[in-house]
């Protein structure tokens, strides 16, 4: 299976993933921190396979790993704390149009990565599709009337924007990270020393008595069955996009498979469509000419810019 195929499986699956964060964020888990450390968590399971798998890649590449670990448990919390703090239309676009302008820069600088003709135009495409979603009205966005039907709080603050700009740019960091150590090692021993290093981070928490207590009241309340479900399922549809996503970026380019993010939105956007001549009472889609003209250009873009990255 090409990078391209791989990478787009990966992002239909995070789409979705998104959507439940909000949800547990607002009405299950209060705590970015608590929620960070269930997700970290759940994510080391994967050391089962580390008897098959995992090899020592010597002192510089196991703090390599670690450290890159870290990063990424920083990345989801400030996420998740984004979130928590603000709209999740704006929140996740945010991050989504960060992560590949930031990943082009430091793949070129430190990767020395080059790319094609076409694959620049592609990247450019890409990147402004993407922000051509983010610049739709709040009240268009097929994201904002889901959480809005979810019955989730809606807010916009300074904070949360500043705090999904820092997630971005984490995320960007890790994932150019991740694709030297993929380099390096093999990509199954990679991930999994990786997950140990995002697991021992959150762990940290552990010694923050508010972040404690945070955890401490998830693990003991007794919330309904349905809730801790979606818990799982949120997380499993998670886990499986962001390690396709990883698979991905060990297949091919870096910032080519950060660029495609936008096509997750894009995604999104048809889905509303679909909705809108099937379901028009799910969601209460409504069109006007300027709002129809900006998603069209925002898909087209984004589809010229996938068709010019996949030549």
């Amino acid at each position: 299976m090409s990078w391209v195929a791989v990478a787009l499986l990966a992002y239909l699956f995070l789409a979705t993933s998104n959507l439940f964060d909000k949800f547990l964020i607002d009405h299950v888990i209060n705590s970015s921190k608590a929620y960070a450390f269930m997700a970290c968590l759940l994510g080391a399971v994967v050391v089962v396979v580390a008897p098959w798998f995992l090899s020592w890649p010597g002192w510089y590449l196991f703090i390599w790993n670690i450290l890159l670990g870290f990063v990424f448990a920083v990345a989801l919390w400030s996420l998740y704390e984004a979130l928590k703090r603000g709209e999740a239309a704006k929140t996740l676009v945010l991050v989504g149009g960060v992560v590949p302008v930031v990943s082009i820069i430091l793949s070129v600088v430190f990767l020395q990565e080059t790319f094609s003709t076409n694959q620049w135009g592609g990247l450019l495409l890409l990147v402004l599709g993407t922000f051509f979603i983010a610049l739709l009205p709040s009240h268009r966005s097929f994201l904002s009337r889901v959480v809005k039907r979810l019955k989730i709080r809606q807010k916009v603050g300074a904070s949360g924007l500043v705090l999904a700009l820092f997630s971005g740019i984490a995320y960007a960091t890790y994932f150019v990270g991740s694709k030297y150590a993929f380099r390096e090692q093999e990509f199954i021993s990679a991930f999994i020393w990786g997950r140990i290093g995002a697991a021992a981070f959150v762990l940290l928490f552990l010694f923050q008595k508010k972040a404690r207590q945070e955890i401490s009241k998830f693990l003991k309340t007794s919330s309904p069955k349905k809730h801790k479900f979606l818990v799982l399922l949120g997380q499993g549809f998670g886990s499986a996009g962001f390690i396709l996503q990883n698979y991905a970026i060990f297949l091919g380019s870096v910032a080519l498979v950060d660029a495609l993010q936008g096509v997750q939105y894009a995604f999104i956007l048809l889905i509303s469509a679909i909705l809108a001549f099937s379901a028009p009472k799910l969601l209460k889609e409504s069109f006007s000419g300027p709002v129809i003209l900006q998603k069209s250009a925002a898909v087209l873009l984004i589809g010229v810019g996938l068709y010019f990255i996949a030549l």
